[in-house]
């Protein structure tokens, strides 16, 4: 036999011997895994077993990612807390852990809270009591964010003396609550927490479907003023607020956007010159015009006047040519109706001269003398670059609600003066019936107003600040506002600050006098 063929042989003799073993192995695999087959059966158990098993992994881990926030009821568990006791807890253990109270940390919360509760309730049914409680805490976050009101709600809103607690454990008045000063923003802050207590002009805008609707021109931004300034008035007036103040800061970036800058949040600016644009911004975007079509701006604030002008000669012609010059039409008296939406007070002029102590008087006038103006006789000589005019003035309709603006500030090429003279008025009990035509005073029969808003600028004009004194109606107390501070003050104290800017509530025939001295 040659070499190669003794070779085939071997190798197939070799083949022959490995394929026996591995046939004998798998043999004994076979038989080893048919003896475990019992075992690995018990072991296991049913499917049903096996997916109640995962099941119950993951409530426990949805469990534990939820404990933090609520108390599990277990089945024929009776739950030791109430509802707000829950919702409380959960909102103290989001403040520890959530940081600020902003829309963009919430809103990812509550999603990740409601994803978790269906989990549980899909994979086991003896849990959907997890449901309940965050869901009700979830919507509690989202009224804070978005605040709404209910027509019996703001009904009830100027009867209620009743504090609220923010979730940071402090106490409020809702409507008497500060607002951020982000840098020079006070004498906005003053003017919008001053129109928040104006009761009418406050339920129009906490409730949204009275403008939402509104027809717009495309690309009106106006408009963007009447909803920030809803937004505002509802998170003013919210009894669960997150701390017992709001910032401003979306309301003035509308107010810097629909103003061209004119008015902004880095640059102190005028109280009355702010209020003047302000509300006749409002009740333009809100769809009014000058003359047919009103608002609810309009409604609450506008009265109507007549004025009567009387051209004068020029003061440096002869005696002669004055007298002549009297008799044309073009100086004779004229008068014309129009309206307002506040009252210009002007003052007296502020002494130059010092006292004993070598220091300026502060004169006083009370407000009777400086309403003087409207009553129809007075007459006040006012000066052009060209012509001089003699006016008076005469009031035909008195609005619900009425403004003053103290004229304190006076411009010229140079520099802004302050005239720092105090004005001496009452609290309550105004009558502004003599102010008014005879014809007039029959229609009128409520003429006494009360004061509900006084606000005042203390320091030098360009450097000075705001601060606003505010009645809440449900307690009838006084409360001073000046940026994040709140403090209750005594009637009395009111009258010794520079007024300014004024707010006086007409009396119904069925209101009495509860504010007190």
């Amino acid at each position: 036999m040659s070499g190669r063929s003794k070779r085939e042989s071997r190798g197939s003799t070799r083949g022959k011997r490995e394929s026996e073993s591995r046939g004998s192995s798998g043999r004994v695999k076979r038989e080893r895994d048919r003896e475990r087959e019992p075992e690995a059966a018990s072991s296991r158990g049913s499917p049903v077993r096996v997916k109640r098993e995962v099941e119950s992994a993951s409530v426990r881990e949805a469990q534990a990612s939820v404990v933090p926030f609520v108390r599990v009821k277990r089945e024929r568990e009776v739950d030791e807390d109430s509802e707000p006791e829950r919702e409380q807890r959960m909102a103290e253990w989001i403040l520890r852990t959530g940081g600020a109270a902003t829309a963009h940390t919430w809103t990812p919360l509550i999603g990740v809270c409601w994803t978790l509760t269906l989990r549980n309730c899909v994979l086991s049914p003896s849990h959907t009591s997890m449901l309940t409680p965050v869901w009700c805490v979830a919507s509690t976050f989202k009224y804070v964010l978005k605040p709404t009101f209910t027509k019996q709600q703001i009904a009830n809103l100027d009867k209620q003396a009743k504090l609220s607690r923010a979730y940071d454990g402090t106490t409020y008045l809702p409507g008497i609550v500060g607002l951020n000063n982000i840098k020079a923003n006070d004498y906005a802050n003053a003017v919008l927490q001053a129109l928040s207590n104006v009761p009418p002009l406050r339920n129009y805008f906490l409730e949204e479907d009275n403008y939402k609707n509104i027809k717009r021109p495309p690309g009106d931004i106006m408009f963007l003023l009447v909803q920030r300034f809803g937004e505002l008035m509802r998170k003013l007036w919210n009894p669960r607020n997150f701390k017992a103040h709001v910032s401003p800061h979306e309301m003035l970036q509308a107010v810097v956007l629909c103003s061209k800058k004119t008015f902004q949040i880095t640059k102190q600016g005028d109280g009355v010159d702010f209020l003047s644009w302000f509300l006749n911004a409002l009740h333009s975007a809100l769809g009014g015009t000058k003359k047919k079509k009103k608002t609810i701006v309009t409604d609450v604030f506008q009265g109507s006047m007549r004025i009567f002008t009387k051209k004068l000669p020029h003061p440096d012609l002869p005696a002669e040519e004055k007298e002549q010059l009297l008799h044309n039409d073009e100086y004779q008296e004229t008068m014309v109706e129009s309206t307002f939406m506040y009252l210009t007070l002007d003052l007296p002029t502020a002494p130059l001269y010092k006292d004993e102590k070598e220091q300026l008087i502060i004169p006083q006038v009370p407000l009777f003398n400086i309403l003087a103006k409207f009553n129809g006789i007075t007459e006040k000589e006012y000066k052009t670059y060209k012509e001089n005019f003699l006016k008076r003035f005469q009031l035909t309709k008195l609005p619900p609600y009425l403004i003053f603006c103290i004229k304190r500030f006076t411009k010229n090429n140079f520099f802004v003066e302050k005239n720092p003279t105090i004005v001496n008025f009452p609290i309550t009990n105004v009558d502004l019936r003599e102010y008014l035509s005879e014809e007039v005073q029959a229609v009128h029969k409520n003429t006494t107003y009360d004061l509900i808003a006084n606000i005042v600028h203390d320091g030098k004009p360009s450097e000075g600040s705001y601060r606003i004194h505010v009645l809440h109606h449900g307690t009838g107390k006084w409360y001073e506002l000046q940026d994040l501070q709140v403090t209750d003050i005594l009637p009395q104290m009111i009258t010794l600050s520079e007024a300014y800017i004024q707010i006086w509530k007409r009396r119904d025939n069925d209101e009495t006098n509860q504010q007190g001295a």
